[in-house]
């Protein structure tokens, strides 16, 4: 049964920074492209950022140049480094595979940028 936990999220001034992690387990996580999705209060999930197995990524306009995606086959996890939070990536932040992504999701993290 596949499980993706995603933790590292909190409240941050505008401007601070993140580290999210997202732990998997019940799938060959190296076989898959993984991404970060989110989805703000009254709008639909979106994708944040992605990398395939090969390591390449792919990110949103909004938020490229302050994002970084990365994973670790060893550890089975993906990252997403946010620097220069802003208020409007204000969200709830999920893990899931990419391009096409399963049907289960899992809690999510929640991202607040407030001062």
């Amino acid at each position: 049964q596949v499980q993706l936990v995603e933790s590292g999220g909190g409240l941050v001034q505008p401007g601070g920074s993140l580290r999210l992690s997202c732990a998997t387990s019940g799938m060959i996580f190296s076989l898959y492209g993984m991404a970060w999705y989110r989805q703000a209060p009254r709008k639909q999930r979106e994708l944040v950022a992605g990398i395939m197995r090969g390591g390449t990524t792919n990110y949103a306009n909004s938020v490229k140049g302050r994002f970084t995606i990365s994973r670790d086959n060893a550890k089975n996890t993906v990252y997403l480094q946010m620097n220069n939070l802003k208020p409007e990536d204000t969200a709830v932040y999920y893990c899931n595979t990419y391009p096409t992504t399963r049907t289960y999701w899992g809690q999510g993290t929640q991202v607040t940028v407030s001062s």
